[in-house]
């Protein structure tokens, strides 16, 4: 009976952890970005670019060709057309970006469904192209930037990388203009190229999204007064700094490399700082879109 007990106490313990290590405080944020992204994507699609008899690119861009051809509500073939794609391509998709797509694909089409009707007809045909592009590339850009995915066209890229050595960023642009391509067939060329704007809008709004508003730059220095400059950065601009090994090729002189990485907005300070106190550094700049772990010690 106490084995029995023991048994069931630690079959009961596994699954009290394992429920307790997946779903977290910060699961929930995620889920609710997914909600809320997928409804400002739903009303960008819905509110302004069919509103506007404009396209759109990925899966979401054939679903409204299929809408304009024959009818088909977004809705519904957005999430037959991104289920498929999931089941064939699935292997491509980490775990967490799995778990969080298999959410995400249900909900962009019950937000599509919601706001079936939320249509606003303006007489400016530019409104409903930079509104349309703004509001999809922010709710894509809430989805991605917590790990999930639309499917679609990014499982396709993702295999055009693996098969065809081909870079993911450009088979996503390859694959959209094919879409915006086939959208001549139900729409005029002044509606397609209108939704290159829109499409164009979009990436950068999606870009910002994921980056934050405050994106960071990784600054290389080449200095004869490496250790003043790095307690200066330190204590000036409070920034941690690594300081690498170096040699030159020619002159064969050994040199330290400083590395810090820093806020946009202190990067106009540090040149100041360098400049004040060694005016012959080398800098070079590099822009950062993700930063993990502590860089500020």
């Amino acid at each position: 009976m106490k084995i029995r007990e023991a048994l069931k106490n630690t079959r009961f313990e596994k699954i009290r952890l394992t429920f307790n290590s997946e779903f977290t405080v910060q699961t929930l944020i995620n889920v609710l970005a997914i909600i809320v992204g997928s409804f400002l994507f739903a009303i960008g699609v819905n509110g302004f670019m069919i509103a506007g008899n404009l396209g759109e690119g990925g899966f979401i861009g054939i679903s409204i060709i299929l809408f304009y051809a024959y009818g088909i509500p977004t809705a519904l073939s957005n999430l037959i057309l991104n289920f498929l794609i999931l089941i064939v391509g699935f292997k491509f998709l980490g775990r967490r970006a799995m778990l969080y797509t298999i959410f995400t694909i249900p909900m962009t089409s019950l937000a599509l469904w919601v706001t079936e009707s939320w249509q606003i007809q303006t007489d400016e045909i530019l409104i409903n192209t930079v509104f349309g592009g703004l509001f999809i590339g922010m709710g894509i850009g809430l989805i991605i930037r917590i790990g999930s995915t639309t499917a679609g066209t990014t499982i396709l890229a993702k295999m055009a990388n693996k098969f065809l050595d081909v870079n993911v960023s450009y088979a996503l642009l390859f694959f959209d203009l094919i879409v915006i391509t086939i959208g001549l067939t139900v729409m005029s060329l002044e509606q397609v190229l209108l939704t290159v704007i829109a499409l164009y809008i979009a990436t950068k709004v999606m870009d910002f999204i994921i980056e934050g508003m405050n994106p960071k730059k990784a600054v290389t220095i080449i200095s004869q007064n490496p250790d003043l400059l790095a307690n200066l950065i330190n204590t000036k601009i409070h920034r941690g700094v690594t300081i690498l090994d170096g040699h030159g090729y020619y002159s064969k002189e050994e040199k330290d490399i400083l590395f810090v990485v820093i806020n946009k907005s202190q990067l106009n300070r540090l040149k100041r700082l360098i400049k004040a106190n060694d005016d012959q550094a080398f800098v070079v700049v590099h822009d950062v879109n993700s930063v993990l772990g502590n860089y500020l010690i």
